[in-house]
C-alpha cells in the first residue's frame, strides 16, 4: 500500500492505475477485504490509540474546543464500533453491476443503463479519524481508489489507520495503490492535489470554510460538497410540547460537534411563553449556552442577545440561538434564509403545516416530529458515509455506496445500423 510516495502526482497516479483492477473484482474478493480490514483494526488496536494519543496531546496543546476534541479521540468502544460498520457494509448489496433500467429499441437493440464506479476518489477531510476507515470501505467495496488526504491536527492516527486498512485489503486481493494517503495534512498540498484532473474522478471535502473555498478557488477536479451543519428546529404553534423538548436537547446535546445538530431553535409564538422556560431549563442543565432575540428574552432576562452571525453560525458546541416567530411560514423563510441545507426538523401536530414545512424547506434531509441527528448514512442503512451532500448534482443526502457510482449506457445488438 501507498501511504505515502514522493509525490501527489505518483499517488494518484496509483490510485488510478488500481482502480482499473478494482472495478472489475468480484463482490466476494471485496467483502473479504473489509472483514480483513475490520479484523486487523481490533488486532492492532494499541498501535491505533497509541497514535490517536499523541494527536489528542497536540490537540489540546493546541488549545483545540471539546467538540473538536471529541471528534479526534479513539478509544477501544470507538474503534470497535468503526470495525462493526466495516462490516455492516459488507452486508450491503454491492452496487456495481447492478442494471438500472433496460429497454428494447423497435430494432431490437436492447439498452441497459448499468452502475459503475467513478474510479478514484479523494476525500479531503478535518480531525475526525474514523473517516479514513469509513470511507476507504465504501470506496472499496463500490470498486473505486480512494486518495486521502487528513488534516494535521489527526496526522498521527490517519496514518496508522491508513496503513493498518491497507496492509489488510492488499492481503485480501485489492491492488496496490487502491488506498492511498496524502500525509501530513498541510495546506501546501491541497491545491496540487485538486487539480489532478488526469487521475483523479471525484474529490469530496469534509471540513470547514477555509478547506471549501481554497478547493473553490483552485479545483479542476470536479467536487461533491460534504455540507456544514447549520441545522435548524421549528416549534409549531399544534405541537406536542414534551415531544418538542425532549427533540431539542437530543438534537443540540447528544453530539453537539457534529454537522446534524441543531444550531437554532425557532419558536411559534402561540407556545414560546410556555414553552422555553421548559425546554430552556433542560438545556440549561447540559451545559448550553442560549442567544435569543427580543421576543425570547422577554421570556428569559437571562439569555444572551443574539447578534445578527449567530443565526448564521455553526458553532460546534453547546450553544443555541433561538427566535420566536408568528408563523410556519415565517420560520420556513427564515431556514431557508439561514440553512447550510443539511437537515430541518418540525415539531407539529398540524399536517398541512407539517407537508408546508417538508415540501418548502430547501435540504438534504426534513423530519417531522423527529431529531436532526438521524441524518447518517449508518442510520440510514447505507452501512456508512463519506458526507452528507446539500447539493443537487448529482447526489444529495448521505454519500455512500450508491452515490460513489457512475453509469454507463449499454447496448448489446445483432448488427444494427442507423
Amino acid at each position: 500500500m501507498a501511504v505515502s510516495t514522493p509525490t501527489v502526482v505518483s499517488i494518484c497516479a496509483a490510485a488510478q492505475e488500481a482502480s482499473r483492477v478494482l472495478a472489475r473484482l468480484p463482490t466476494e474478493t471485496k467483502d473479504a477485504a473489509l472483514h480483513a480490514m475490520a479484523d486487523a483494526l481490533l488486532e492492532r488496536e494499541e498501535e491505533i490509540l497509541e497514535a490517536n494519543a499523541r494527536d489528542m496531546e497536540a490537540g489540546r496543546e493546541a488549545g483545540l474546543s471539546s467538540a473538536l476534541l471529541d471528534r479526534l479521540e479513539l478509544d477501544s468502544a470507538r474503534l470497535a464500533g468503526i470495525a462493526a460498520d466495516v462490516r455492516k457494509i459488507t452486508e450491503l448489496v454491492d452496487p456495481v453491476g447492478e442494471v438500472i433500467d433496460e429497454r428494447t429499441l423497435e430494432n431490437g437493440l436492447e439498452i441497459e443503463r448499468v452502475r459503475f464506479p467513478l474510479g478514484v476518489v479523494a476525500v479531503v477531510y478535518e480531525a475526525r479519524p474514523n473517516v479514513t476507515i469509513d470511507c476507504t470501505a465504501l470506496c472499496l467495496k463500490s470498486g473505486n481508489a480512494i486518495v486521502l488526504r487528513g488534516s494535521s491536527s489527526a496526522a498521527h492516527s490517519n496514518a496508522v489507520l491508513a496503513r493498518v486498512a491497507g496492509d489488510a485489503v492488499e492481503s485480501a486481493g485489492i491492488p496496490s495503490g487502491a488506498v492511498a494517503l496524502v500525509s501530513g495534512g498541510g495546506r501546501g498540498d491541497l491545491p496540487e492535489l485538486a487539480q489532478q484532473e488526469e487521475y483523479l474522478d471525484l474529490i469530496i471535502p469534509r471540513g470547514g470554510g477555509g478547506l471549501k473555498a481554497t478547493l473553490k478557488e483552485h479545483a479542476t477536479v470536479p467536487v461533491l460538497y460534504a455540507a456544514a451543519g447549520n441545522c435548524h428546529l421549528f416549534v409549531d404553534a399544534s405541537a406536542d410540547l414534551d415531544m418538542a423538548v425532549s427533540i431539542a436537547h437530543n438534537a443540540k446535546v447528544q453530539r453537539p460537534g457534529v454537522c446534524n445538530s441543531i444550531e437554532t431553535l425557532l419558536v411559534h409564538s402561540a407556545v414560546a411563553e410556555e414553552y422555553l422556560p421548559r425546554v430552556f431549563e433542560a438545556l440549561r442543565a447540559d451545559g448550553v449556552e442560549l442567544r435569543g432575540d427580543e421576543r425570547v428574552r422577554a421570556v428569559d432576562g437571562d439569555v444572551l442577545e443574539a447578534a445578527e452571525e449567530d443565526w448564521s453560525t455553526e458553532y460546534h458546541d453547546l450553544i443555541l440561538a433561538v427566535r420566536v416567530v408568528d408563523s410556519a411560514e415565517e420560520a420556513i423563510d427564515h431556514v431557508n434564509h439561514f440553512s447550510s441545507g443539511h437537515s430541518e426538523a418540525i415539531v407539529t401536530g398540524d399536517d398541512a403545516v407539517a407537508r408546508d414545512f417538508t415540501d418548502l424547506v430547501d435540504a438534504a434531509a426534513v423530519y417531522v416530529n423527529a431529531s436532526t441527528r438521524f441524518t447518517d448514512g449508518a442510520v440510514f442503512g447505507m452501512g456508512a458515509e463519506i458526507g452528507n451532500s446539500t447539493q443537487k448534482l448529482h447526489a444529495r443526502g448521505p454519500i455512500a455506496l450508491r452515490e460513489l457510482c457512475t453509469y454507463k449506457y449499454v447496448g448489446r445488438g445483432t448488427g444494427q445500423i442507423r
